[in-house]
């Protein structure tokens, strides 16, 4: 088959396109996938760089994210067949794993997974669209929702929306009838944030973001349940974790799901017990986000925002894409 295999950790040129890569082997429980798309996360590019604490068996084949057709099903399998189209839960839940780091991913023709980790795919959803939920929006649909409890009621503010769990975030914040508040670094980013429905949006490299969310909702008061917004959503960690306390409304809730810009940031505990904030850490995603996510896009709530499409050879520079920032919504591979 052909596929963009990692045989060493480094650079972009790390990752070479092959034509004739070994098939993978079906076991008796699994099925071998066609490829029809694979979406690229951040993640992808931990896993070429290589990750402290995790070692990888090398070569390896990168991409988290797949959806395509059953090309195969294994001696033991009756509940799935040649043709279904599919979703491969990334998360290998019971020998442990992830797909596209420790098992090898979508940037191939063909990819094996166990069948419990298919999800079906409604007729009506297109293998791109399937393939740019799991990493991204899973993860944003448990903190939003299955943590966060994010009702009409709150307002919201996101940090790093225009990434992919941000505008994530962002999407399912506004399908939930939440007023959101997206922050981005340039105008084309922020121009991109109000096309998904962003009511408010700010240039955190501009202005003091802080002091302008005081001036769409007035300061947080410590006595009152007034003031700032109620939801602050804040993977990014840094400098930044104070400040999000700072936009908080009295019993509001800080929402977490990693640490792009460092994980051990000062803090002060002082907002956290005299504004009665409620700190909620959110790990990845289960099943049901997925299933959740795909009746929203099947049902047409959600229209995940995809920001290109390319071919397997020249996945290595849609990963650059990713690397350098310089795109809005999900980047795809069609093998």
């Amino acid at each position: 088959m052909k596929a963009v295999v990692l045989h060493a950790h480094g650079g972009m040129n790390q990752f070479v396109y092959e034509d004739s890569y070994r098939d993978p082997e079906c076991g008796a429980n699994d099925v071998i996938v066609a490829v029809k798309a694979c979406s690229l996360n951040y993640h992808d590019l931990f896993t070429r760089n290589g990750m402290p604490g995790i070692k990888l068996e090398l070569p390896r084949i990168c991409g988290l994210d797949v959806a395509g057709e059953i090309c195969e099903i294994g001696s033991d399998v009756s509940d799935w067949a040649v043709g279904d189209r599919v979703l491969i839960d990334p998360r290998n839940r019971v020998e442990g794993g992830l797909v596209g780091e420790t098992i090898d991913g979508g940037l191939a023709e063909l990819c094996r997974a166990p069948t419990h980790q298919l999800v079906k795919i409604p007729d009506n959803v297109s293998f791109a669209d399937a393939a740019s939920l799991p990493v991204a929006y899973g993860t944003a649909h448990r903190m939003m929702v299955t943590r966060g409890q994010v009702t009409a009621d709150d307002k919201v503010l996101i940090l790093g929306a225009s990434g992919g769990v941000g505008t994530g975030a962002l999407l399912i914040a506004k399908i939930l009838g939440a007023e959101v508040v997206a922050c981005g670094s340039s105008q084309e980013k922020l121009d991109a944030l109000t096309e998904m429905g962003a009511d408010h949006v700010i240039d955190y490299t501009e202005v003091d973001w802080v002091k302008e969310v005081w001036k769409l909702y007035d300061k947080p008061h410590r006595r009152e349940h007034a003031g700032g917004v109620t939801v602050a959503v804040n993977f990014t960690g840094g400098d930044t974790w104070v400040k999000s306390m700072r936009c908080l409304q009295r019993g509001g809730r800080l929402l977490t799901c990693g640490a792009t810009a460092g994980y051990d940031p000062n803090t002060d505990l002082r907002y956290v017990w005299s504004f009665e904030f409620d700190v909620r850490g959110s790990n990845s995603w289960e099943p049901e986000d997925l299933v959740a996510l795909l009746d929203m896009n099947s049902t047409g709530k959600m229209s995940v925002p995809i920001a290109g499409t390319y071919p397997l050879t020249e996945a290595a520079e849609a990963l650059r894409l990713i690397e350098d920032r310089e795109v809005i919504g999900k980047v795809i591979v069609e093998p």
